[in-house]
C-alpha cells in the first residue's frame, strides 16, 4: 500500500511493531526492546504466569507514546485493526484519541479478527472460519485465547470506540465481508494490494520433480489448518516419492520464508478461507499454485471461471486429490500459474489498489 501511494506522490509512514518472528520493516517501529532484555524478559514471564499480563505491550503503548509527536496533521490515518497499538485497552484508546484529534480522517481496515468478526463468527459457527478447530476442541484455548479476548468487555469498549470515532471500516477481502456489511460505517471491500512489479512472475517448469511448500506458523498452526496439510503430504510423500520434493519451514522470519517458497511450484496456504491473504497473494503474484481460500463467493465476486488458485478446505482425502491430480497433471500446475498471475495484475495491481483507497478517503 505505501509503495503504491507513494508512486501516485503522497507522503506515507508506517508505524507498527514488525509483526513478532515475521520481521516486517516499518518506518517508526513501536516494538517492544526492553522487555526482550534477559532480565525483564525473566520478569515478564513471570508476570505473563501469575496475572496473565504481558508487560510487554505497556512498552509497545509507551513506544507509541513516544512518537505521537509525529503523528499529526496526517490527511488520513488508516488502522489495520480496531486496536492497532496493541497495549493495555484503557491506554489504547487513550493514544487513539490523540490521535482522531491531531488528524483529519481515520479508516480501520478488517483484515483480520476484531470484534465484528469475532462475533459473527462464534454465533455461525457452520460458516468456514479460523475458528472451527476450537469449535471441535476446546482443549485448543491456549492457541485461542487471544481471539476470544476480542469479545471482552474491556476489548468491546475499545472497538465501540473506535468505530464511533472513524470516518469508515474498509474489508480488505471476502472472509470479512459478512460481519461488516449491515454496519454503517461500512464502505465496502478493497482488495489487498499486490507490488507485482517487485515480484517477478516466472511461469513454472515441470522437469524434473514438482516440489510442495508448506509454512508453519506455530501461533495460528490450527487457525490454517496446518494439521490437515502435513496429514495430507504425509500421503503423497509415500505414493509420489519419485515425483515431489517437499519442504516445510516453521515459524520463520518473513524474508526466509519468501527465499524458501522461491524455488516450489505449489504452496500450502490455509483450509478456513473464503479468499486469499498476503501469502498466498504473493505466492500467486509469483506464478504458484496456492492451496488456500477460494471458495465459490470469491469466484463469484472476481467472476473467475477457471482456477487461479485451488480451494483448500478441512478435508485430507480431498487435500491428497487435489496435489495428486496436479502432480500426475504438471501441465495444469502450469496453467493456473500463469492464470494467478494475470488475476493479481488484474485485481490486486498494488498502484490500482491505492487509487481504489484515494477515491474511498477523499469520498
Amino acid at each position: 500500500m505505501k509503495e503504491g501511494l507513494l508512486k501516485l506522490g503522497h507522503e506515507v509512514i508506517i508505524v507498527a511493531n514488525s509483526d513478532g518472528f515475521k520481521l516486517f520493516p516499518v518506518d517508526y517501529s513501536i516494538d517492544f526492546k526492553i522487555c526482550k532484555t534477559k532480565f525483564f524478559n525473566i520478569l515478564r514471564q513471570i508476570i505473563v504466569r501469575i496475572f496473565n499480563y504481558d508487560i510487554a505491550k505497556l512498552e509497545q503503548g509507551f513506544r507509541f507514546y513516544l512518537l505521537l509527536k509525529k503523528m499529526k496533521d496526517f490527511d488520513v490515518v488508516q488502522f489495520i485493526h480496531e486496536t492497532p497499538i496493541k497495549t493495555n485497552k484503557s491506554f489504547e484508546i487513550f493514544l487513539l484519541k490523540k490521535i482522531f484529534k491531531a488528524n483529519k480522517k481515520v479508516y480501520v481496515l478488517s483484515c483480520g479478527a476484531d470484534y465484528l468478526n469475532m462475533k459473527y463468527d462464534t454465533t455461525h459457527k457452520d460458516k468456514k472460519s479460523p475458528l472451527h478447530p476450537f469449535f471441535e476442541n476446546r482443549k485448543l484455548i491456549n492457541e485461542y485465547g487471544s481471539l476470544l479476548d476480542l469479545l471482552k468487555k474491556n476489548h468491546e469498549k475499545a472497538h465501540h470506540f473506535v468505530i464511533e470515532n472513524c470516518s469508515g471500516i474498509i474489508a480488505s477481502d471476502i472472509d470479512y465481508i459478512e460481519a461488516t456489511k449491515n454496519h454503517s460505517k461500512f464502505l465496502g471491500l478493497i482488495p489487498n494490494p499486490i507490488n507485482v512489479d517487485k515480484l517477478i512472475f516466472k511461469a513454472l517448469n515441470v522437469e524434473d520433480k514438482i516440489i510442495i511448500f508448506l509454512g508453519i506458523n506455530e501461533w495460528s498452526y490450527n487457525q490454517k489448518g496446518s494439521i490437515y496439510f502435513e496429514k495430507a503430504l504425509e500421503i503423497i510423500r509415500g505414493k509420489y516419492l519419485e515425483k515431489v520434493d517437499i519442504i516445510i519451514a516453521r515459524t520463520i522470519p518473513y524474508y526466509k520464508y519468501i527465499q524458501l517458497y522461491h524455488k516450489a511450484h505449489i504452496l500450502l496456504d490455509q483450509t478456513f478461507a473464503y479468499d486469499q491473504g498476503y501469502n498466498a497473494l504473493e505466492a500467486m503474484a509469483k506464478g504458484k499454485v496456492v492451496f488456500t481460500g477460494a471458495e465459490k463467493e470469491f469466484m463469484t465476486h472476481y467472476n473467475i471461471t477457471k482456477r487461479v488458485c485451488v480451494n483448500a478446505i478441512a478435508d485430507v482425502d480431498y487435500l491428497v486429490n487435489e496435489l495428486s491430480f496436479l502432480i500426475e497433471n504438471p501441465n495444469e500446475i502450469i496453467a493456473i500459474g500463469k492464470r494467478a498471475r494475470a488475476f493479481i495484475e488484474k485485481e490486486h495491481h498494488y498502484i490500482k489498489i491505492a487509487e481504489k483507497y484515494l477515491q474511498v478517503w477523499n469520498n
